[in-house]
């Protein structure tokens, strides 16, 4: 387990105050109150790993078998929803399924790519910043969107996964240009504490989703939707 570099202002920063308190009282606690500098010092740091605790990344075993799309995200399925208009054009025309995850303060923050894909459409919205759980946060919240060609099975077909802030989350973080590839599980952002991720994949015969509403997923491990292999 590491600490993601999409935090190192936070963790980074808030350690560097953590030392100096921590070594103030530290001085406190020797010099003339032990008690309350030992527990001063102590809290400084359960307060520092707190915030560090949502910057960690977990080893992940991405699954080699090829037929399988992954979680972008960790966090508990809130809705599986088909859709007959997209909210983007790059599935225009095109009749969709949208798996909303929803992500709480305790879980991991880094988002990593559902299977090989090719990255050929960005889109970032203004919006709200109303809490993850409200059904309306999908559709007024501030959002990032990657989508592109995914390539699974010797199949191409669009994908798409857009990053939606929360109440807590104020920052979606994207450094993803138009053109690169991403492997499946590969870490390509993070939204800093609570929020929701979506996940857009074609309705298709050749496609079967495999969770449902309710369970909890892990982002690079849980198992999303499964492709047909071409006979």
């Amino acid at each position: 387990m590491h600490l993601t570099k999409y935090g190192i202002r936070e963790w980074g920063g808030s350690g560097i105050i953590a030392l100096v308190l921590i070594g103030a009282f530290t001085w406190l606690a020797l010099a003339a109150c032990p008690l309350t500098g030992w527990i001063l010092a102590g809290l400084t740091f359960v307060i520092w790993l707190a915030i560090a605790a949502f910057f960690r990344v977990p080893h992940r075993r991405i699954p080699a078998v090829e037929e399988l799309i992954l979680s972008p995200a960790d966090g508990l399925v809130k809705d599986i929803e088909e859709l007959e208009e997209c909210p983007f054009e790059y599935f225009k025309g095109q009749k969709i399924v949208r798996i909303g995850i929803f992500l709480s303060v305790l879980d991991v923050h880094v988002n990593r790519a559902p299977c090989q894909m090719t990255v050929e459409f960005l889109k970032y919205k203004e919006g709200k910043f109303l809490d993850a759980r409200d059904p309306r946060c999908g559709k007024e919240n501030e959002s990032m969107t990657i989508a592109g060609t995914a390539e699974v099975c010797g199949k191409t077909f669009p994908t798409a996964v857009t990053q939606i802030s929360g109440a807590i989350a104020r920052r979606i973080v994207c450094p993803v240009e138009k053109g690169r590839k991403l492997a499946k599980g590969e870490i390509y952002g993070m939204i800093k504490f609570g929020s929701r991720t979506e996940l857009y994949l074609p309705v298709d015969p050749d496609f079967e989703i495999k969770v449902k509403i309710g369970d909890k997923v892990r982002s690079g491990i849980t198992v999303m939707a499964e492709v047909k292999k071409s006979a």
